[in-house]
């Protein structure tokens, strides 16, 4: 095993200081902009046995100190969404700036920043004596596909039989104020994209053609009517959304010959995604339209109920923040979905989420230093070391 040495000191300016240099890394999904390296070299010198699993283009990380159980894992992804306009940021987007209290830059909190907490806090977790062992699982593919990132991962850790008892993924899943939210499961994403065809002729006589718009409505205003499941006490109801239609010519005289619908199901695990298809087919067979239909990979629903992750997150997040967090499973998907067939819990918690994805993304810098102690106590509870 690599020599061990100690993280200096501070948890807020050493988080501080690795979030910074996480940000300036351009690492707009799947690529790492260096990104990478960095932690790998840095969790070495912490004593952590580090391998890649990268994947077509994709960089993936796996490191793990200790080689015996039980396995608390950190996950985490170095890609970002692309910033989007410059010109409409008050500073460059891959230069981390401080303004009022805050951290600019693309990933601040999504995930740089909790990013950078999981890490020096598994270093001082490494460089005291715990039971059991700590990991850490980095990809670049989360905010792109999400095929060649920890799902490859996860496959790579089960072909070699090996498990993972609890993992905290850095998610930003504060909603109001830090430390109000922690997701202890996700629902299901369904999407598919659906063509219906019609017959193209000028607008003045529609008997010579066949308007796919007309034909389409009936069926797309059924699908948003249905009420496809009651959920259950953990996830709210089944949910249809159409995200974007597109037909026509441009031309205001010209009856389309193609409409192209593209929608989602966000769902409960009281629906499955096989049904959820079928359904989908039989309506659209019975309204007889002349369609094609594509579905897109699925992202499946996952819970972790009370026991000793998730009752050790919440313990962590009182002792830092005095707050006592609600546990939803509201949201977009993440990558514990696919660490949800490994491990045998799965919690998500992080930094406020008021400006992911968005112009001027910015993380609260007194939140860093606590997030990192969080994440640290968390695991030392759920390893059995720290008790109330």
């Amino acid at each position: 095993m690599p020599k061990r040495e100690r993280s200096p000191g501070d948890p807020q300016q050493e988080t501080r200081r690795l979030a910074e240099a996480l940000i300036a890394c351009r690492s707009i999904t799947p690529d790492d902009g260096g990104a990478m390296a960095l932690i790998e070299e840095r969790l070495a010198r912490a004593g952590f046995v580090c391998e890649r699993i990268d994947h077509a283009g994709v960089r993936n990380l796996w490191a793990r100190r200790g080689d015996r159980g039980p396995l608390v894992c950190f996950a985490g992804h170095v890609d970002v969404v692309p910033p989007g306009p410059i010109d409409d940021w008050t500073s460059p987007p891959f230069e981390p700036t401080e303004r009022d209290g805050y951290l600019y830059g693309r990933g601040a909190s999504d995930m740089k920043g909790p990013l950078a907490a999981m890490i020096t806090a598994a270093e001082r977790l490494a460089a005291g004596d715990v039971p059991g062992s700590i990991a850490l699982l980095v990809t670049s593919d989360e905010e792109g596909d999400a095929v060649d990132g920890t799902a490859r991962v996860v496959e790579w850790l089960r072909a070699r039989g090996e498990s993972i008892d609890a993992c905290i993924v850095g998610e930003p899943t504060s909603s109001g104020r830090f430390g109000d939210t922690i997701k202890n499961g996700r629902r299901g994403s369904l999407s598919g994209e659906l063509r219906v065809f019609g017959v193209q002729c000028h607008i003045a006589y529609p008997e010579r053609g066949r308007n796919p718009i007309l034909q389409a409505l009936p069926v797309l205003n059924e699908l948003a009517s249905i009420r496809w499941d009651e959920g259950n006490t953990d996830f709210p109801p089944t949910q249809f959304q159409i995200s974007n239609i597109h037909a026509g010519t441009g031309a205001a005289n010209v009856i389309p010959g193609v409409l192209e619908v593209s929608f989602n199901f966000r769902f409960s695990p009281e629906s499955t995604a096989e049904d959820l298809q079928a359904r989908v087919r039989e309506l659209i067979e019975q309204h007889g339209l002349e369609h094609e239909l594509v579905w897109k990979p699925v992202a499946q629903p996952f819970a972790t109920p009370r026991g000793p992750l998730v009752d050790a997150v919440i313990d962590a997040v009182r002792a830092e923040t005095g707050i006592v967090p609600e546990l939803s499973t509201s949201g977009g998907t993440s990558d514990g979905r696919f660490v949800a067939t490994l491990a045998g819990e799965v919690v998500e918690f992080g930094p406020t989420n008021d400006t992911i994805h968005k112009i001027n993304e910015r993380i609260r810098i007194a939140d860093l230093g606590a997030l990192s102690r969080i994440y640290e106590d968390a695991a030392r509870r759920r390893l059995g070391v720290m008790k109330d």
